[in-house]
Formats: C-alpha cells, structure tokens, sequence
C-alpha cells in the first residue's frame, strides 16, 4: 500500500455562532471556500440545521501584513507565510436547534460571535454568548456583518449596542470586527483578530485518547453487495492524545439492549481501520478539527448518527457510565434566549430537564434537591468524569431554554 501523503492537520476548532440568518454559512465559506449547509433539508430551507465542519489554512502576507487562506496573497500578489490550520465549526441559530448548538460548543476552543448590522443583538445572540460562557469558552471575536445593508450612522449605532450587550459577559474584551461576508470586505482583519484572540490550547499527545462523538455514519450506498460492506464510520473531535490506524478502542455509553423490560447501555469495542482529517486520510489523529473513524462496527449501528454523544478512548480507560447524575448547580437570573426576560424559577423535585454533557444530550428526573445540588435519574446514561461542566435548560412554552450550568458530583 501507497504511504499516505501527510499534511497539517487542524489544530484548533473555532466556532461560528448566532442568530439565525445573521450569515454564520456566509462567512465561513468567505473564510474557507466551503459552503457547509449540505443536509438536503439545510438546502431547502436555508438555514444551518447539523453542525458543519470547514477547515481552513490562516496565513499572512510578509510584504503587506495582510491575512487571508490563500497562498498567493489576494491584496498585494506575494506568497504568504503559513501560521496555522483550523477548523470552522459552523453551529445552528435557530432557536429549536439549541441543543445541537451546544453540542458543538462542547468542542469549540473559541468562536466568532455573528451579529448582523442591520438586525443588532437578538434572542439567539445572546443565548448562543451565554451557552459559551456556560460551557467555559473565554475565547470570543465578533463579527459585525453585513455592513453593506447599513449607513455609517447605523454602523456605530450598533457598535455602541454590542459593546453594551457583551459588558459584564467572556466577551467583554472581545474586538468587535465590521465585515461584510458576502462581499469579502475585512476579513482579512476578522482573520488578524482570531489569530490575536483564539490561540491554539496546549494539548498533551501523551494523555490516553479520548473522542467525543458528533455524528455517525453507514457510508455504504444502497444494494452494496455484503462482501464489499464497510464498517461504520464515527465523526467527531479528538479532545486529548491521539489516535492511530490499528487501534482497539471502546465506545461508551454503548448501545441499549433490553433487560427484564429496562433499557440498558453496553459499551462495544473496535478497531481503527481508518482516520481522516481535514478531508484526507492520515495515519495518526490528534486534538483540533473534525476527526473521521472507519471502524469494523456493524454500520447498522452507526447510521443516522446513532453514536452521536459517545466518547471514544481505550479499553477501560474511559470516565465510568452514569444512569445517575449528583450536580453543584448555578442558575441564571433570566430565561436565555425568550423575548420577554422571565426570571429562572428554582428547580423542584420530580421536574424534567434537559442536560448537554460534551455532545452528549439527556433528559433527567430531580430525583433529590439539596442547597446548589440537585441529584437526577438519567433517561439516556452519558460517559462523563467527575467536575465535567453541563449546560441545563427548562422546557419553558414549546421550546427548551438555557437556566443555567452545573458540575457533575462525585
């Protein structure tokens, strides 16, 4: 076999968030040339639905000093100096699809907050801010688009309303960056700014690997004859180690099985087949971009993104499997992202919730209230350690909220 053609993987996820419509897609493929709305129904209805990954090399000119991804500087014709390769989380804004939202927040080591200048600050805005605090992003580059639809009055008219909102908040030191995604205009300076504000975490390549799971997959195409079947396919983001073709691993929690009429979880075990990153096939995969997985699994169990909020790491390495869940609660002041500010009632014992754990997502009963600590029963088991962070929220009309955060309990 061919040695693979290494290459640079991505070393950092970089989200873009905020309300819908504000031109989050837009401005990623202005950043990265890929239009990342690709599910058929993101294409019918013009809005981002699954999270979508684009990577892209950041590079600067040295005769200009100007940023951009290309390797022949587009504002002055010289070749530019590679800095480094990211990736582009590209999150949904509506607000029926928070929760997707925060699974992708799980695994972002910064973001760029979209606000559109013709609209300003509203309710995903600040629900999608709040959700990075909540899930303890402090690495934050705004983005004041779609400037061509205002005049300059209104321009710094919105300037003064975003400096305010993002007071008191992760992002109150954020630079505040006026762009146009449709037309190309500041993005080299939007790219200036994340390379000044988004660094890249220190990783420990030596730590047991460990994956969280976003989407999963059967890549096989319909009426594939059984001997030229594959195995199925994990997608999601390396958050320490690395790893490597050849590798057992084990997925946690599992897949459900009936026991005496209970759903219960067990955890499988495969082999690393294959691993792509950035669109090609590599030998070894560390933190930073979307992580690929062929694995030996039956793709039966894969399909339709049944492993999505698994975590992947060796054999008995991994956090334990909870059903129950004891957690140090913090409660917001206000209901985020209603239009009307409703203040965040206490919760009560027997109350459902709705808790994201990495990209894990589960509803709980309070089975116990205790001074900041409620316990839970846990309708779907999550695989998380002891002091991991989790975002709650409060069916609150026919939509679930943010109420606040909390950490799991030993």
């Amino acid at each position: 076999m061919a040695k693979r053609k290494e290459f640079k993987q991505a070393e950092a996820n970089i989200g873009m968030v905020g309300h819908v419509d504000h031109g989050k897609t837009t401005l990623t493929r202005a950043l990265t040339g890929i239009w990342t709305d690709t599910h058929s129904e993101e294409m019918r209805r013009g809005i981002t639905i699954k999270i979508g990954f684009a990577d892209a090399e950041i590079r600067k000119c040295p005769n200009c000093g100007r940023y951009s991804s290309s390797p022949v500087c587009p504002y002055c014709g010289h070749e530019t100096k590679f800095e480094r390769r990211v990736s582009f989380i590209d999150a949904p804004g509506h607000e029926a699809l928070m929760t997707t939202m925060l699974a992708g927040a799980s695994l972002m080591d910064g973001a760029v907050l979209v606000i559109a200048a013709n609209e300003g600050v509203m309710p995903q805005t600040r629900e999608h801010l709040m959700a990075l605090q909540i899930v303890g992003n402090r690495h934050v580059v705004i983005a004041l688009n779609k400037i061509e639809l205002v005049d300059r009055g209104t321009l710094l008219k919105r300037y003064g309303e975003v400096k305010e909102f993002i007071s008191g908040t992760v992002a109150e030191n954020a630079p505040i960056i006026p762009i146009s995604a449709l037309h190309g205009a500041n993005v080299d300076v939007l790219l200036s700014a994340v390379e000044k504000f988004i660094p890249t975490p220190k990783r420990d390549l030596r730590k047991a690997p460990k994956m969280l799971i976003l989407r999963s997959f059967d890549v096989n195409k319909p009426g594939t004859p059984p001997e030229k079947l594959v195995g199925g396919v994990i997608g999601g983001s390396i958050v320490q180690g690395k790893l490597k073709i050849g590798d057992e691993i084990e997925i946690r929690p599992g897949v459900p099985y009936e026991d005496h009429g209970r759903i219960k979880y067990e955890p499988i075990t495969t082999e690393v087949v294959s691993l792509q990153a950035g669109g090609r096939f590599v030998d070894t995969a560390h933190p930073g971009g979307l992580v690929g997985v062929g694995t030996t699994l039956d793709p039966f169990l894969t399909k339709g993104d049944l492993m999505a909020g698994n975590v992947v790491g060796r054999p008995g390495k991994l956090p334990p499997i909870r059903e129950e869940l004891r957690i140090e609660v913090h409660l917001l002041e206000r209901v985020v992202g209603t239009e009307k500010e409703l203040r965040v009632e206490p919760i009560k014992k027997r109350e459902v919730l709705l808790l994201n754990v990495g990209t894990a997502r589960t509803m709980g009963l309070v089975t116990g209230l205790g001074k900041d600590e409620i316990e839970m029963k846990l309708q779907i088991p999550i695989c998380a350690e002891n002091g991991d962070r989790l975002a709650i929220s409060r069916q609150v009309g026919s939509r679930w909220r943010l109420i606040g955060y909390g950490f799991i309990g030993g």
